[in-house]
């Protein structure tokens, strides 16, 4: 079989977990009005997923890290269909809050049995563009997982929109059975050796990156609507253009992605948040025109989806050695991340208004280059020296 195909059926189960993790913000409405909860409540089925992969993703991925990586992904899977359709089938609120939460606890082993075997499925020069093709399956979960879950409870029905979910699963379920091979794990680490990574001094700084980076991205990503509805005065109809747009333009940031950061990560990490952050000036600055909002938002799309290959890579990049852990660490601070952008840049929102949520992000986006320069000043760079001396040694 193809590696690229493998690849692929890969991402489609990373998009079928993001679409039921996040296609459910699209539904809130139709769940408050069916269970008679409040919006807050039923947005504890978001927020509570997200909490529930911060806390236990790093335990979790270690817990599982000697499962062969095939059965673990179709495992992870199939339990996301069955909490599916007992989501659609819930009698009750509390029924569906618990059968949302259940699943979140293997979202990230997921995702790290996902990076490993795209990774290994292809040569050690081309993996990073592998996994650059994986968060194919993020971007489409993110951007058009949410409208066609809405889409299909606002035509069908709100139980049709969770099994489109368990659906989706399915078929990614039936994909990793039926193509690929088996993927055991050699040579399995033991926890100690692990958690070793941990003593790393570079590893703190590069997971409060890993946590900064999203959450500038977040908090300004995550009231996208409201700043064209409320600073650009676009139309509902327009905003769904403009979110497609952003969906397609973050597809081509997971290709640049692949290439840029395969090339020269550190020069790379030095530059995202600067370049991120410029494109926010320029959203801040010209929020209020929509042809110029287009061409933005182009940039926008191409960096955010950038940014999450940027976390995974800056992570692994320093933890190669306990690899299903360092990505248990970056799903997990990740999701802390997504969790911090929202509110703050809603603290942002709600007491200065939408224009000025912008800040949030790039507030955010200075802390996380912070800890990326005193990195590398700090530990990249003495690498470098330590390796070029050593060299030199040889030489002489």
């Amino acid at each position: 079989m193809s590696k690229s195909l493998i690849v692929y059926i890969i991402a489609f189960g990373i998009f079928g977990i993001i679409n039921a993790e996040l296609g459910v913000v699209g539904i809130l409405p139709q769940v408050s009005e069916r269970y008679g909860v409040t919006a807050s409540q039923a947005g504890m089925l978001v927020s509570l997923f997200a909490l529930v992969i911060a806390l236990f993703g790093p335990f979790m991925t270690l817990l599982f890290s000697g499962v062969n990586h095939k059965k673990m992904m179709a495992w992870v899977l199939a339990i996301f269909v069955v909490s599916n359709v007992i989501s659609a089938f819930a009698s009750n609120y509390p029924v569906l809050l618990i059968s949302r939460i259940i699943p979140a606890f293997l979202h990230p082993v997921y995702f790290s049995a996902a990076f490993i075997a795209a990774a290994n499925s292809v040569g050690k020069d081309q993996s990073t563009k592998a996994i650059a093709k994986v968060f194919m399956g993020v971007t489409a979960g993110m951007v058009f997982g949410i409208p066609i879950t809405s889409y299909i409870s606002n035509v069908i029905s709100l139980e049709a929109s969770l099994l489109f979910c368990g659906v989706i699963n399915l078929i990614a379920f039936l994909g990793i059975v039926s193509f690929l091979p088996s993927m055991p794990v050699h040579g399995k680490m033991s926890y100690a050796k692990q958690l070793e990574i941990l003593k790393k001094p570079q590893i703190l700084l590069t997971i409060v990156a890993v946590g900064l980076i999203p959450s500038g991205m977040f908090a300004v990503y995550s009231y996208f609507a409201e700043y064209l509805d409320k600073v650009t005065h676009m139309s509902g109809k327009e905003i769904s253009g403009m979110l497609i747009l952003f969906g397609a333009a973050g597809i081509v940031g997971n290709i640049i992605a692949g290439k840029v950061f395969s090339r020269n990560l550190v020069r790379a990490a030095v530059l995202f948040p600067l370049v991120s952050g410029a494109v926010y000036l320029l959203l801040y600055f010209m929020g209020a025109y929509a042809i110029p909002m287009i061409l933005i938002i182009i940039a926008w799309g191409i960096l955010f989806t950038m940014g999450l290959n940027f976390s995974q890579n800056w992570l692994t990049s320093v933890a190669s050695d306990a690899p299903e852990f360092a990505n248990g660490l970056f799903v997990s601070f990740t999701n802390l991340g997504i969790t911090l952008g929202t509110y703050f840049g809603g603290l942002f929102l709600s007491h200065m208004g939408p224009h000025q949520v912008v800040w949030s992000g790039v507030i955010f986006l200075a802390l996380g280059f912070l800890s990326i320069i005193l990195r590398v000043v700090l530990f990249d760079k003495a690498v470098k020296v330590r390796a070029s001396i050593e060299a030199s040694k040889q030489a002489s």
